[in-house]
């Protein structure tokens, strides 16, 4: 197998646990606090309107580690500086 060939496998390879792994902990840490903001409003249900905000931004923040997740992905097999070095 060349080299080319080789970096491109262990880039799909590589790219694919990145997608499944840093997929798994946003996913757990999303259901968690969803499952406790239920569990609050179903305590407080006046303060609805706080904890819907509240939660809202920090799903946003939980979020933002799979897309950091994907776009390391997409740079791996699209925009991968190995390419280049063997090419070249």
């Amino acid at each position: 197998m060349s080299d080319l060939g080789l970096i491109g496998m262990v880039s799909i390879v590589t790219a694919g646990l990145t997608m499944a792994i840093g997929s798994i902990g946003p996913a757990f840490g999303e259901s968690r606090a969803l499952a406790q903001a239920l569990q609050s409003i179903a305590q407080q249900p006046d303060e609805t309107n706080a904890l819907t905000r509240t939660l809202f931004v920090g799903l946003a923040m939980v979020e933002s580690t799979a897309i950091y997740c994907f776009v390391v992905a997409l740079i791996l097999i699209f925009a991968n500086p190995f390419w280049t070095a063997v090419s070249g």
